[in-house]
């Protein structure tokens, strides 16, 4: 039998709840972040990213302050630091694209010069 199933580390249990208790806007998210990665002009889709992607931050946030918290009261204030990067790699496994929310695109134009 392999016992590897059944052992899963603190972050990713998290993880795992963070998901399920907020399955709904995950789903919402999932939608129009895949269709942000699938797309040539991601700046039309920008906007639209930044406001679905920013419910996800909040709720990112809240986990990752749950399970540092936790960590913190157990004794191990020096490694939650290093716990957060491995909380935020292993959401970035699931959504890939996820550092472009809060990204702002400013379009410019480069005028002609006349040299006549």
């Amino acid at each position: 039998m392999d016992y590897t199933l059944f052992i899963m580390t603190k972050y990713r249990e998290y993880i795992q709840r963070m998901f399920e208790n907020n399955q709904e806007a995950f789903d919402r998210f999932r939608r129009i972040h895949d269709e942000y990665c699938l797309a040539v002009d991601k700046e039309s889709l920008q906007d639209k990213y930044n406001e679905e992607g920013e419910k996800i931050m909040e709720i990112i946030e809240e986990w990752e302050q749950r399970l540092c918290s936790q960590s913190e009261k157990a004794g191990y204030g020096s490694y939650s630091g290093s716990l957060a990067e491995k909380f935020h790699e292993e959401i970035k496994k699931v959504f890939p694209m996820i550092d472009d929310i809060g990204l702002i695109v400013e379009k410019f134009e480069i005028k002609k010069i006349n040299f006549c």
